[in-house]
């Protein structure tokens, strides 16, 4: 068994496919018209066969509050890996994403947490060798 597709709620997709190409990096998958929305998918360009991350709209009624105590508690609703986050950080901030938490050591790995500008906070993590 394999993860196939994962959902991150978006409050609008065209402003999300634009943070998460555009600032993250993802390339498309898949952008199906369905009605109102999109099925639009993106992959990591280091894996363009691996998990798919769908970008949802956050329409449900569940939605909004679920959104709304993860970021009041600081808790992201996803986690992407990177080779150099000190790196991935500076390019980041340099393209005006922001971060709710910077660089930090946190056990096994090295993490950060920015703003995806569609109601999420999304962690990034660089594990730490030796660790």
């Amino acid at each position: 068994m394999k993860i196939y597709v994962m959902s991150v709620f978006v409050d609008d997709q065209a402003k999300a496919l634009n943070f998460y190409t555009g600032k993250l990096g993802f390339t498309v998958k898949n952008d199906i018209p369905l009605g109102d929305h999109r099925w639009l998918t993106v992959v990591s360009r280091e894996e363009p066969d691996g998990t798919e991350l769908l970008l949802e709209p956050s329409e449900h009624p569940a939605v909004g509050p679920y959104k709304s105590s993860l970021v009041n508690d600081g808790i992201p609703a996803a986690s992407f890996k990177v080779d150099d986050l000190e790196k991935e950080f500076e390019r980041l901030r340099d393209l005006g994403v922001k971060f709710t938490l910077e660089p930090m050591d946190a056990g096994t790995v090295r993490m950060a947490v920015l703003d995806d500008t569609c109601g999420n906070l999304i962690q990034l993590v660089e594990m730490v060798k030796g660790r």
